[in-house]
This record gives structure tokens, C-alpha cells and sequence, in this order.
């Protein structure tokens, strides 16, 4: 591992001296400095605007950084004053400068700003963000003031999200794509889709701030996501003294469901502790419907009618506790315990129909599997970050720990019937124990340094070591012991380094980056005694590239290209059988190869709202779950190969509106074509494609003061993924929130899928596949919510996101 990282390293230092080439001088005009307050300590996200002298007209508005500084640019010559201001605080206000042709850079003296010295308890301000954000490299939905947040978990929440879907196993696709990598506050959280979908579940939707959507990430990202980063930030207490918030909720479709929250934040001098504990149980049922032809090597062919009840019985708790120290103005340091232990109750109930057609029976079986399953898991996070200089020189380092622990007990009970409902022969048995221990070591140093006025550099490096440890024992008698046979361990170490540069032009902005990753990885597994052992080494670099032009005030285009990888996800790998029944089983593949991406865009932006978006992306070895069929035994099922190539197009349009003062909204419309091409695959050629499209509108209502109505509606057409045909989706969603007691207290009421239409409805027609796959889960809910906000409101406390999250991601049981 050494030597790999000093080969990162080395080819760092080879790239570093190309950021001279960005260096040239330029006729940009900017406008900088800092903002500090009575006690020298830097004021971060104070609103700051540029006016001009001669009338105060605004030019451009920012917000500070958490070093205090701001920044403007592509400034034209002329006066100008620079104003800050903040709740809790008296406006700042610059002496008059000039910017004249020729030297067109001027840093401002810093900006000292005092508290105020009274309380302001008359005025009110609200600030309103519509729920949809469009910005220059990402889609930001703001989950915060929403209405349909309340009571919703944040897998719930992110179902709403523009552009995203989640098929029928909890998959997450971008336009269409999987390949998702989540993210939660900037951190990867190495998780499988399950596990993934088991913490986003147990993740109280009113704990989040932001759902940020980024497409096309930068090299300062982890490679690992096809289709995009999905990065979830959670609340952060603003506020000094002891304050904090609690939320009660419940909810009802076919089941009862109650959701409970308790944030608490105390900041005293230097100091400041936070917490949030989070509990709900929930209960929804879901039906699948599973129609089959198997056809043998005479031809004959044996249809199955498949027709199984998942009710599911969660109980999650989840917590987090940190706490931050400012060693001086410029050095914090802190740390973040994190966790949750959570149980899941499922009682499937399956029945198979066995005859010569769908409607001929000649034999039935049923199969009731009661499963029991545990996740608990706990994170610990060290990180520190230092302030270098007052010219926005920064250092910050985070090390992680990681460790899930999750179990399963199930049991199979089938009986077997002749078509007038007599017992064909006795019952038959299987029991499984899976347990599964996952730990996870990362660490990772980012720094970066103004190189000039219009100039930054940014490198860094990370370290992730991530191994799994699966074991299955299993029964063929209840009167039997367990015997543990299989047992598969999965060891993977990533060295990755980065570096970056932003440079501004005249009326250009353009970021140059490129990222290094070495990967060592080794499967290893012991199933009935043949234990195999499979090593993978590989080193790969990612380039990427941004370039923003500014045409005029109300038009603005940038291009955007990045290299991606996704590597197989944990369970994917897995070789262990999971049977639903005698006939059904899923397996993981071993051997899977990770998928490269090659991402293109293209952004139009008028007037700082419209934009208009066009990309393609091409992806290679790409990792697809395939069905199949045993003829002589007539068994089915899933697993996951890598196919050819994905050729991917989209074109996005995001047209928010405003018709009245009370009345606002705003349209996604997102159009793409999925082709999928695989030679050989089953004994066939694949090549699969067709156009799709996904609407969602979103009408935001506030006719009383204080009162705020919300209506999400959503359609996705047809399309292809894979050897799979997914029929169309669509929903209504709607709420109302009421805020009152000084605002101190929030009820809300929504509900989600008003009539009850969104179905996960699957074919596939592929060689010798013939199957029907019909889904209905729980979406039509109603839910109450109430919060109440206590405590002392002045002063923001410092917000920290640390660098495990994207190994978290490929862990099953993370909801």
C-alpha cells in the first residue's frame, strides 16, 4: 500500500506544476475580503452584497465561507461600497473603492461586525426557499420547510427528488441510470442497495436540510457513481446557548406508523455539543405477483403463478452526538459518534401455481417464511480543520470508523398440493442464519490555497480500507442442527489522490482535476468446502472538467466531463443462494468487473431559473441484474453479470414559475434513452433501448400568512433497463403546514400517493425469460407532524461533514 501511495503522490507533484499554465494574468475584475466580528473571529455565511456607491444599486450578492471571506466576480470598472449583514448582528459597511481598467482586482479591508445590543423580539424575517433549486453543477431540494418532509423517512423523501426513481429492490436510478452513489454530509457511506435502503428508511425525513443532486462530480469526489452523487445534509443547529427542537408524528395507510425526534445543541465560548435521536416503527404491506414459462429442451413448457404477501414490521432507532472545540480563531477540532440499531419483522406468505397454462393447475405449493432481521451499526469520526492565513489557505483532515454488525434468521415452510387441494407430499423445511459483519477504516486530507485573486488549487488524499465477513448456516429439518458450510470474506483497500484547479477568466470560469485510484481487493469463499480466492489490482485515473461562460446577465452556458467507476456492491459479490421459495432463489457473482462511465454535459441557464440541460454517457462492462432459468429443474432466479456497454441520453428542462404572490411552482421534465448491448449473454445477442421521459411538477400555495400548502405530482413513461421492460409510474402527493406560537411550533399534515396508483410493474422477454413481475407496496399514507422549537436563538454553530461516506454506501442494513 505504500508503495501505491507514493506513486499517487508522485504523480500529484508531476501535475501540480500544470496549474502555472491557469496562471496568466487577465483583465477579470474582482472584488474580495473578509468579514470578522468585535472578537476577531471570522463570520461565516454572513449575507454580503457589492453595491454600487452612486445609489446603492445591488451588483451581486454571496455569502461568506466559514473562513469569513467572500468574493465576487467578472466586476465591471466603477464606486463601489461592500455591505454585510446578519440576524443578531449590526450591518458592516465598506468605505467607498474604485476599480479601474487595467487593475481590475481590489481586496477589501476586513469587515468587523458587532452584535447587536438588543433583542430583537419584534421582527420577524423569513427567508423562503422554493423546494426546488437549480444551480450551476447540482439540483438542491430543499427538504427543510417542506411539507411533505414531515413524517417521511428520508428513502420516502428522496423518491420525490427531480430526476430520481427506486425500482422494486430499493435501486436507485439518476435519469434513468443506477449507479447512484449517496452520499450523507459529504461522506460516503459504503453500503449495498439493501443496507443502503434500510438507513434511509430508518433516517427521519424531518432531520434533513438539503438533498443535493450532482450529475457530473468534480475530481475532489470519490469516483465510485456512474449516474451522479446523491449528497444528503442533515439539519445543523445555527444557535448559541442551549436550544433544541422534538417532533412527534404519526401516520396510517394499510398499517399505523409513528415517527419521534429530539435534537439538542448547547454552545458556550469555544465549545459546542450537539445531539439527535431518532425513533419510528412502521408497518406496510407489499404484494408481488410473479408469472413464469419455463419451456425444457423438448420445448414443453411449465407455467408458475406466483402471487406473494411481504407485510414488513420495522423498528428503527437512530442517533448521532458530536461535538466541536475552537482550539483559536483558526483551528477546530472535533469529533461525531453515529449510529443506529434497528429490527425488521417479515412474514411472507407465498403460493405457486403449477400447470400447463395459467388457468390449467395441475399442482400448487405453499411456502411461509417468517425472517427475522437485526442492523445495528456505529461510526466514529475524528476530524480537525485549520484556517492557515486570512487569504483562504485551508487544511482539514478526517479519520473514520465504521462498524455494522447485521443478522437474519429464517425459516421455510412449504407444503406441496394436487390440484383438488390434497397434500401431494409432507412439508418440507429450510432454515437459514445469515450473519454479516462489516468493518470500515477512512481517512482522508483535503487542502486548498488561492493562488492569486483568480486562482485556486485544491488537492488532496484519502485512504479507505473495507472488509466484509458473511457467513450461512443452514437446516433442512427443524429437529436438525445448523451447519455452517459457506462462508464468503470480502477484504478492500482504495489510495486515492486528487488535485484540482479553478480558474477565472473574463467572463469564464473554467476547473481543471484529475483523480488517482488504487484499488486491491480479495474474494474469498468457502462454500461446501472449495474455497476460492479471487485478488483484483488495479490503478485507474478520472479526469474532469467544468467550464462556465457567462454570455451576459441573463444567459449563461457551462460543459461539464467526468470519468466514473462503479465498483460491484458487497452482496453483489456474494455467492450465497437466498431462496424465496422451492423455485425462486437470488445468488451473488464473484467475478463481477467494475464499470467504467464516461459522462458528458452540456447546461443552459436564463435569467439565474430556466435551465436546459443535454448529456450522454457512455459506461462499459456495466453491471446489470439478469434473470434466468434452470430447465431441468425449473428453478428461477437473479443474480448479476457484467453486459457490453450502455449508451445513455437525457435532456432535462427545469422551468420554475411564479403567478402570483401566493402562488409558485415549478416543472422537471427530463427525457432519456437507455441502449444496453451484450453479445453472448444467455445464448443470445443483446441489444435493448428505448426513449423515456419522467414529469414532475411541483405548486407551492400560500394564501394565509403562516399557512403553506404543497402539491407534488410526478409521471415516469415506460422504459428499458437491462433485459427488463419497467412500465409506467406516476403519483400525487399533497400537505399543509401551519406555523404559530411565534413560530416556535409546526403542525403538518400530507399525504402521500393520494390515489393509491404507483406501482413497481416489471417484464422481461429475454431468450428463454418469460416473466411478469406486478408490485404494489403501501404508498398512499396520511401523516401528522408536530414540532416545537425551544431554546435560545443567536448565534450559528459550526456544521462539519466527514469522509466514510461513500464505503458506507455499499453496506446492506444503512437506512
Amino acid at each position: 500500500m505504500k508503495t501505491i501511495t507514493i506513486k499517487i503522490l508522485l504523480l500529484l507533484l508531476i501535475i501540480l506544476p500544470a496549474g502555472a499554465l491557469f496562471a496568466q494574468s487577465n483583465n477579470a475584475g474582482t472584488v474580495s475580503g473578509i468579514l470578522k466580528d468585535e472578537t476577531g473571529k471570522p463570520m461565516d455565511y454572513a449575507t454580503v452584497s457589492l453595491l454600487k456607491a452612486q445609489d446603492s444599486t445591488v451588483v451581486k450578492g454571496t455569502l461568506s465561507n466559514e473562513t469569513g471571506a467572500y468574493n465576487f466576480d467578472h466586476i465591471n470598472p466603477g464606486t463601489y461600497i461592500i455591505k454585510a449583514t446578519e440576524v443578531g448582528y449590526g450591518k458592516a459597511v465598506s468605505n467607498a473603492f474604485t476599480l479601474v481598467a487595467g487593475s481590475l482586482n481590489f481586496n477589501v479591508p476586513v469587515l468587523k461586525m458587532q452584535q447587536a445590543s438588543h433583542t430583537l423580539s419584534t421582527v420577524s424575517i423569513t427567508a423562503s426557499k422554493p423546494l426546488i433549486e437549480h444551480k450551476v453543477d447540482r439540483t438542491v431540494m430543499n427538504v427543510e420547510n417542506s411539507v411533505l418532509a414531515a413524517g417521511n423517512s428520508a428513502m420516502d423523501i428522496l423518491e420525490r427528488a427531480p430526476g430520481v426513481s427506486v425500482d422494486k429492490d430499493d435501486n436507485i436510478s439518476l435519469k434513468g441510470k443506477q449507479g447512484v452513489t449517496v452520499m450523507i454530509n459529504d461522506k460516503l457511506t459504503y453500503l449495498t442497495a439493501a443496507q443502503l435502503a434500510t438507513l434511509l428508511r430508518s433516517t427521519d425525513g424531518n432531520t434533513i436540510a438539503t438533498i443535493e443532486i450532482i450529475s457530473n462530480p468534480s475530481a475532489k469526489y470519490d469516483a465510485g457513481g456512474n449516474s451522479g452523487i446523491i449528497n444528503i445534509k442533515l439539519k445543523k443547529n445555527k444557535q448559541t446557548g442551549t436550544n433544541g427542537s422534538v417532533t412527534l408524528g404519526a401516520g396510517y395507510g394499510k398499517y399505523g406508523k409513528d415517527n419521534e425526534t429530539l435534537t439538542l445543541n448547547h454552545k458556550e465560548g469555544n465549545f459546542n455539543i450537539f445531539g439527535t435521536f431518532s425513533h419510528n416503527d412502521t408497518k406496510r404491506f407489499q404484494d408481488i405477483g410473479l408469472m413464469r414459462i419455463i419451456t425444457d429442451s423438448t420445448g414443453h413448457k411449465t407455467y408458475f403463478n406466483q402471487l406473494t404477501n411481504l407485510p414488513e414490521t420495522d423498528h428503527n432507532n437512530s442517533y448521532r452526538l458530536g461535538a466541536d472545540y475552537d482550539l483559536s480563531s483558526n483551528n477546530t477540532i472535533g469529533f461525531i459518534v453515529s449510529g443506529y440499531f434497528n429490527g425488521e419483522e417479515d412474514d411472507n406468505d407465498t403460493r405457486t401455481y403449477i400447470g400447463q397454462s395459467f388457468a390449467e393447475v395441475d399442482s400448487s405449493l405453499h411456502t411461509v417464511a417468517p425472517i427475522r432481521q437485526t442492523y445495528h451499526n456505529i461510526a466514529f469520526n475524528l476530524n480537525d480543520s485549520w484556517k492557515l492565513d486570512t487569504l483562504g489557505q485551508e487544511l482539514s483532515a478526517d479519520f473514520d470508523y465504521s462498524k455494522f454488525a447485521n443478522g437474519s434468521v429464517a425459516g421455510y415452510t412449504t407444503d406441496f398440493f394436487l390440484p383438488d387441494g390434497g397434500l401431494q407430499h409432507p412439508e418440507s423445511f429450510l432454515g437459514n442464519i445469515t450473519p454479516s459483519n462489516i468493518d470500515i477504516r477512512a481517512g482522508k486530507i483535503d487542502y486548498s490555497k488561492p493562488l492569486g485573486k483568480s486562482l485556486k488549487f485544491e488537492s488532496g488524499l484519502k485512504f479507505s480500507d473495507v472488509k466484509t465477513d458473511n457467513d450461512l448456516l443452514q437446516t433442512e429439518s427443524l429437529n436438525s442442527p445448523y451447519v455452517d458450510n459457506n462462508r464468503f470474506v470480502y477484504d478492500e483497500k482504495i489510495d486515492a489522490g486528487y488535485v484540482n484547479f479553478n480558474k477565472d477568466f473574463k467572463g469564464y470560469s473554467v476547473q481543471a482535476g484529475l483523480r488517482a485510484e488504487y484499488t486491491s481487493s480479495s474474494a474469498v469463499g468457502d462454500s461446501a468446502n472449495v474455497v476460492q480466492n479471487i485478488p483484483r489490482h488495479y490503478l485507474n485515473l478520472f479526469p474532469s472538467l467544468f467550464i462556465d461562460h457567462t454570455i451576459n446577465d441573463k444567459n449563461e452556458i457551462n460543459f461539464s466531463y467526468s470519468r466514473r467507476i462503479d465498483r460491484p456492491q458487497y452482496d453483489n459479490l456474494n455467492p450465497f443462494v437466498y431462496h424465496l421459495d422451492p423455485y425462486t432463489y437470488q445468488k451473488g457473482n464473484p467475478y463481477l468487473r467494475p464499470q467504467y462511465t464516461n459522462n458528458f454535459e452540456f447546461n443552459y441557464t436564463y435569467d439565474k431559473n430556466i435551465t436546459l440541460t443535454l448529456g450522454y454517457s457512455r459506461t462499459t462492462d456495466v453491471i446489470t441484474e439478469i434473470p434466468g432459468t434452470d430447465p431441468a429443474t425449473k428453478v428461477s432466479f437473479v443474480t448479476n453479470e457484467n453486459l457490453q456497454t450502455q449508451n445513455a441520453y437525457n435532456i432535462n428542462l427545469y422551468l420554475p414559475y411564479t403567478f402570483t404572490k401566493w402562488w409558485e411552482g415549478n416543472v422537471n421534465l427530463t427525457g432519456f434513452y437507455l441502449g444496453f448491448v451484450s453479445n453472448g449473454l444467455e445464448g443470445a445477442n443483446l441489444d435493448n433501448g428505448q426513449a423515456a421521459w419522467q414529469v414532475r411538477a411541483t405548486e407551492t400555495f400560500t394564501p394565509i400568512k403562516g399557512i403553506k400548502f404543497e402539491v407534488t405530482s410526478n409521471y415516469q413513461s415506460a422504459l428499458v433497463y437491462g433485459l427488463f421492460n419497467v412500465k409506467p409510474q406516476y403519483s400525487t402527493d399533497a400537505g399543509v403546514s401551519h406555523s404559530f406560537a411565534d413560530k416556535k411550533a409546526n403542525i403538518k399534515f400530507s399525504v402521500s400517493d393520494i390515489f393509491n396508483q404507483r406501482t413497481n410493474n416489471v417484464t422481461s422477454f429475454y431468450a428463454n425469460n418469460y416473466l411478469i413481475i406486478n408490485q404494489k407496496r403501501e404508498t398512499q399514507v396520511a401523516r401528522l407532524t408536530f414540532t416545537y422549537n425551544f431554546g435560545n436563538n443567536k448565534i450559528k454553530a459550526r456544521e462539519h461533514q466527514s469522509g466514510a461516506d461513500d464505503e458506507k454506501n455499499r453496506v446492506k442494513g444503512n437506512n
